[in-house]
């Protein structure tokens, strides 16, 4: 065995010195990407990379619902090939094992070999493997033996095909691998070819699952396989337009497009049947199972090519009507946002409604309010959630970087250009969410740029003139007024009703009612050095009660930071606190003698009368209610208003009238 390795790795070193080997292309180009780009050393015997138990529960619970889908499938191939010495791994987009059928005798070998649940496959810690080699290629293949790059896998042949999603991205790598088989490539092909149908099987069963409600279409080139084996599945809306497919639909639909390859469905998804085939909606009734197989013929628009079709029907509407079913329940990330506030609810429910539409989002709202993490929570609740989340700090890029850093550019762009160009932020984005913070400070020329990409959803990186398609959802953030900006000629008019598709204004800190709650969520899983887990003492919570928070929740997790850090104990107390929030005496200044009576000393500030303005000449009518709704809340002017059903203007009209002031605004003038 030493033997075998030893020429192994040295076949490997000639083929990543660009020699030719006797090996397929495929094996070639990933031996060599194992090398140049992964960085990965020929000698090295690697472990399998087994994930803990807690980062695998958060890939298998990412892929509950498919699993539960694809299961079925599973559990079929597994029964053609029992008895065979072959294991059954399913792994996400990422190359993790989130489920495994194998025979229990052989767990410890299965798992010294890297075949068992949460192995980590991917090709940048594996190497050359069926499961990374595909999730790389997005083809089926088989990696048998010495095409193996880590010389300790030389004992197993892989066989895989990518799962696609019904938007077209990868969903999934099911393979199929064994610890000894025959030595000839060619024993595998079977086993190749039972995977490819299993896997083709699993997509059109996620694809059904997922439109149930919509209409099916199922596509053969022969009648007598359209009802019972259909080559190509897609799901279309009522009124013509394309929602999903099965990855050889995809490829169909490319083709007719004049766009066949391995690029992202861009253009697919939302294009009208018609412009596929020669019918359109209204048509599907006729193609149902009702009329023979052999009369369902239609046309593809383009090449004319004629297929049978079977269409399955939305379920039909009640003839009478019904109670309106229950309002659904918030995706988990969304609810997650908040607890018991109005204002967050209004806005977590609008935006479950659009977490799968094609629109682009506008967040709104004050400096810390948590603009990303609705963004991001809109992510993770979508039919995007596997794909990347990419966040762009539009006031943090250097004017004279963002373009690169946006689109990217071709390897000698320009002067100081890596070696090997950059993708930009925006291709890394492809299939997933671009999020643009803070997008009213982009800079005019970078708009018009911006407003192309999301017109066309191609991009074109710098030093390249042919545009790259692009698969994006676009969620864009401010605290300004971008309407304001629109007038003043700071924000491109277009480019606003572009991007707000749809306009999410988050609340501030100040008005919502859920504090405790973010409190409790900001100090959850924190333990003093002691052991002890954090909590606030009452004095301490009343403190952040009254505090205004111009900062909002930013500026609350900056003050649980700072509290956490300096409290002698698990229980913060109220000078446990930053400065700004502990309760502060009266400054004494040269006005003091002004000052005729001391309401009280809350936290921040103090509430004095000053005898210099006297009350108004209609008497005190209302003073001592007035006085008791702010201590009642800490002298918080907010809290007090909302108290007294008054806006905060109307409360510190009042204030004025009485003669009553805040110790800050005191002090500017009796100093």
């Amino acid at each position: 065995m030493r033997r075998e390795q030893a020429a192994h790795i040295d076949e490997l070193v000639r083929a990543a010195s660009g020699a030719t080997t006797r090996r397929d292309a495929v094996i070639q180009d990933s031996w060599r990407r194992c090398v140049s780009e992964h960085r990965l050393d020929p000698e090295v015997l690697r472990e399998p990379c087994i994930l803990t138990p807690s980062r695998l529960r958060e890939h298998r619970d990412a892929m509950e619902e498919f699993t539960h889908t694809a299961r079925f499938g599973v559990e079929t191939l597994y029964r053609q090939v029992a008895g065979l010495g072959y294991v059954l791994l399913l792994t996400d987009a990422k190359g993790i094992t989130v489920d495994f059928i194998g025979d229990p005798t052989f767990d410890n070998n299965l798992m010294r070999a890297g075949l068992y649940l949460g192995a980590d496959w991917n090709e940048q810690h594996a190497g050359t493997c069926a499961v990374g080699t595909c999730i790389h290629t997005g083809e089926a293949l088989v990696v048998h033996q010495t095409d193996h790059f880590d010389a300790t896998h030389i004992p197993l042949t892989c066989t895989a095909a990518p799962v696609y999603d019904p938007s077209g991205a990868l969903a999934a790598v099911l393979d199929i691998s064994a610890l000894r088989s025959p030595e000839p490539k060619e024993s595998q092909f079977l086993a190749l070819q039972f995977v490819k149908g299993v896997a083709n099987k699993i997509e059109t069963a996620n694809l059904v699952n997922r439109f149930r409600r919509e209409w099916i279409i199922k596509l053969a080139a022969s009648p007598e396989f359209v009802d019972v084996e259909p080559s190509y599945v897609l799901a279309v809306d009522g009124s013509g337009r394309v929602l999903g497919f099965n990855n050889a639909a995809r490829q169909l639909l490319l083709r007719e497009a004049g766009a066949e390859g391995a690029g992202a469905p861009l253009g697919l998804v939302g294009r009208r049947l018609g412009d596929f085939f020669e019918l359109d909606v209204n048509d599907l009734p006729r193609f149902s199972h009702a009329l023979p197989a052999g009369q369902r013929l239609l046309r593809l628009a383009r090449s004319g090519t004629p297929l049978f079709a079977a269409t399955l029907a939305p379920p039909s509407r009640p003839g009478r009507p019904v109670a309106e079913p229950p309002a659904p329940a918030l995706p988990a990330p969304l609810a997650g946002l908040f607890r018991d506030d109005a204002a967050m609810r209004q806005v977590a429910t609008r935006a479950a409604k659009l977490v799968n539409t094609q629109m682009s989002l506008l967040i709104s709202g004050e400096t810390g309010t948590g603009k990303e993490y609705l963004a991001k929570a809109i992510h993770a609740a979508s039919a995007r959630a596997a794909r990347p989340f990419v966040p762009v700090n539009c006031a943090a890029l250097p004017e004279s970087l963002v373009e690169g850093e946006l689109f990217g550019y071709e390897a000698g762009a320009f002067t100081g250009a890596a070696a090997r160009g950059k993708k930009g932020l925006v291709l890394e984005a492809d299939g997933g969410t671009l999020f643009l913070d803070e997008i009213g400070d982009m800079p005019l020329p970078l708009q018009t740029r911006l407003l192309r990409v999301l017109a066309e959803r191609e991009v074109t990186p710098l030093g390249r003139s042919k545009p790259v398609p692009v698969n994006i959802r676009v969620i864009a953030a401010s605290h300004r007024d971008l309407v304001a900006e629109v007038k003043a000629g700071r924000f491109r008019e277009d480019l606003y009703f572009r991007l707000s598709g749809a306009v999410l204004v988050l609340p501030p800190l100040r008005e919502r009612r859920d504090l405790d709650w973010l409190v409790g969520r900001l100090i959850a899983g924190r333990s003093h050095a002691g052991g002890a887990r954090f909590n606030l003492a009452e004095e301490a919570m009343a403190a952040l009660k009254a505090h205004d928070w111009p900062g909002n929740i930013r500026e609350l997790a900056n003050a649980l930071d700072y509290a956490c850090a300096v409290a002698e104990s698990g229980m913060i107390g109220v000078e446990d606190l930053p400065d700004r929030l502990q309760p502060r005496a009266p400054a004494r200044t040269g006005g003091e003698a002004a000052l005729t009576r001391v309401w009280a000393m809350p936290p921040g500030e103090a509430l004095v009368w000053s005898a210099d303005r006297p009350c108004a000449a209609n008497g005190t009518g209302g003073r001592e209610e007035l006085i008791a709704a702010l201590a009642a809340h800490g002298w918080n002017v907010s809290a007090a208003a909302r108290d007294l059903g008054l806006d905060r203007t109307t409360v510190h009209r009042r204030m004025r009238r009485f003669g009553l002031v805040t110790l800050r605004q005191g002090a500017s003038q009796f100093s």
